[in-house]
């Protein structure tokens, strides 16, 4: 997998930034960032900057983990056959139903994450019974995972993850659309326990 997401890097994947859909206040310097690096890792519901707007967290997406239940954004499928799709189901562990909603284009080219590979083991290094609970990581943690993994050598910049300052909220807030529940298949004060240790032992960085 890491010479295929690299595949769609600008260049060698030396600064990796992925970016959540947490609500983000403008910044040119944070957009700046993250539209510099090599691989730009975007989740889900994500948005893009437009020009002559004010900007949040640039316009790039090169590499894009979703699951089944997102609510796609104007932004989701524009130029999606310039982008890697990596389709994460981590409750298919758990013996949830697969579904092909009809609203994906036929033609998209997208990858299953094998689970035995990136969500079995963060779930165990998260610490969480999510064999017994039926629980899994968000798609979010997921893709910091990833980017950790297949580029241990490189800078990894992480913005737009709400639970790593408010871990005990119960609904998400989003850059774009209404807010909606947190997952009880979740533990997202783990999930930001883990990133916090990531940025402090320096394996990531934060951008405020």
């Amino acid at each position: 997998m890491r010479r295929l997401v690299g595949a769609y890097a600008r260049r060698p994947p030396l600064t990796v930034a992925v970016v959540g859909n947490a609500p983000l206040e403008a910044s040119d310097a944070r957009a700046d960032a993250i539209d510099a690096a090599d691989l730009v890792v975007r989740v889900n519901s994500f948005v893009l900057d437009v020009a002559g707007q004010p900007r949040y967290q640039g316009a790039r997406a090169d590499v894009v983990l979703f699951n089944r239940l997102l609510r796609a954004t104007p932004y989701f499928f524009d130029g999606y056959r310039e982008r890697l799709y990596l389709l994460v189901e981590p409750m298919r562990r758990h013996g949830n139903p697969e579904m092909w909603p009809s609203s994906w284009p036929a033609d998209l080219g997208l990858i299953p994450v094998p689970n035995r590979e990136v969500a079995a083991p963060l779930s165990d290094l998260l610490g969480i019974p999510w064999r017994r609970e039926r629980l899994a990581p968000t798609t979010g943690t997921m893709a910091c995972y990833l980017a950790l993994t297949l580029f241990p050598e490189a800078s990894i910049l992480l913005t737009g993850f709400s639970f790593l300052d408010n871990p005990d909220q119960t609904r998400w807030q989003h850059q774009w659309g209404d807010a909606c529940a947190v997952g009880r298949e979740h533990r997202i004060a783990e999930e930001g326990a883990l990133l916090r240790s990531w940025v402090e032992t320096g394996r990531a960085s934060l951008l405020r």
